[in-house]
């Protein structure tokens, strides 16, 4: 673990792993809500990092290194995570291509996908975008050869160890497996993503 400043309000910790970000994230909001983190503005996880942005003045990046320095990066504490169901018509552009990939059938895609228990490692790529892991390894896959220009809003896809809903039209390169319904993002709502790193997600057909 590498703690490196970024100006006088922020560091980046620099982490081994997705599940080191997830132990270190976690410790960190624990240490936030029992007033150990004095300023604490934003946590922000990534594939090996969690950058921490605190108020100006508030002595926040002291308290940093000395909560780092009590807390395990192999060992997350104890915490009821949210759960949030997603809906899914699992009629993708790229099912057969991943079932063929996977040397399975497409309802044995399907079951695989929505058996798994997911969790949010990190949001990023766009508003509302969240990289779920715990995918399982069949479906573990490389992204496209020729990314598409647009991906509708709402698509699921798989890529190398995540699997995602893409919360509006964009460029991407992602196996897109199927679709739902779900407003992964509205700025008016509080928060506005839908999903949030810790959360705990699963995948039912619609």
């Amino acid at each position: 673990m590498e703690l490196r400043h970024c100006g006088p309000d922020a560091a980046l910790v620099e982490l081994s792993s997705l599940d080191e970000v997830a132990a270190v994230r976690a410790g960190l909001a624990e240490a936030a809500e029992h007033g150990e983190l004095p300023g604490l503005l934003e946590l922000v996880p990534a594939a090996r990092t969690v950058l921490v942005t605190v108020r100006p003045g508030s002595n926040g990046l002291h308290a940093l290194r000395e909560v780092l320095s009590r807390l395990d990066p192999t060992r997350a504490p104890e915490r009821t995570p949210r759960e949030v169901v997603l809906p899914v018509s699992y009629d993708g552009p790229d099912l057969d291509l991943v079932a063929e990939t996977a040397g399975l059938a497409r309802d044995e895609v399907v079951a695989l996908h929505t058996a798994a228990s997911y969790s949010v490692a990190f949001c990023g790529f766009a508003p509302g975008f969240a990289y779920l892991v715990g995918l399982p390894e069949p479906l573990r896959q490389p992204r496209l050869a020729n990314p598409r220009t647009t991906v509708p809003a709402g698509s699921v896809g798989v890529a190398g160890e995540f699997t995602a809903a893409y919360p509006r039209s964009s460029p991407g390169g992602w196996r897109l497996i199927g679709r739902t319904d779900a407003t992964l993002f509205d700025p008016r709502r509080d928060p506005p993503a839908l999903l949030s790193p810790g959360d705990r997600v699963r995948f039912e057909v619609a």
